[in-house]
Order: C-alpha cells, then structure tokens, then sequence
C-alpha cells in the first residue's frame, strides 16, 4: 500500500475495516488523464464505471484490497475517501436558509 497516495480520512479508516475483500468504501480515485487500455481494463475489473479516455476522477465503491492495488499504480495520483452527504433540507427547514 502506497499510503502517500491516500488522504488522511482514507487511510484511517483502511485500519478499521475488518473484511479486506469487502467492497465498503466509497473513494475519489484521481488518475493521469490519458489512461492506456491497461489502465481501463484495471479500474473497470474494480468496478469503477464510466472509465473514458481524458476523465481524471472516478468514484468507486472498492475493498481496502483493491485500494492498496489502486495505490500501487503509477497511473493513480491520489485516493481520496468519499462521504455520504445528505440533503440539507433534511437537517434543517427550508426557511432557515434565508434564500
């Protein structure tokens, strides 16, 4: 594992994680922008969809094993974990926003 390559949220929660194998993290993926067919073919056997020559950020849901693999290529500059965001509506009325 390429810990350079992880944020710090990331790599804090790879520690908690009990299944290796379990797809359970939601992750920013920041990669070259030109990717070879080689590239492609990896991030689309995780899982990663919508890979297309010149995009440079994708999201995944992806297991700490296929992390640590991501972080090992020299294609990918940075992983960086993703959160849930919720609607703020539902934390607060509409009122509140003074729009």
């Amino acid at each position: 594992m390429n810990y350079q390559k992880l944020d710090a949220a990331l790599a804090t929660v790879l520690n908690d994680v009990q299944d290796s194998e379990e797809p359970s993290l939601g992750v920013f993926i920041h990669t070259e922008p030109i990717l070879d067919s080689a590239a492609t073919a990896v991030l689309e056997s995780l899982g990663v969809s919508d890979v297309t020559n010149g995009k440079d950020i994708f999201t995944a849901t992806l297991s700490p094993n296929a992390i640590s693999q991501l972080s090992e290529q020299s294609w990918v500059k940075y992983l960086k974990r993703s959160q849930q965001l919720g609607l703020v509506n539902k934390r607060m009325g509409i009122g509140s926003l003074g729009v």
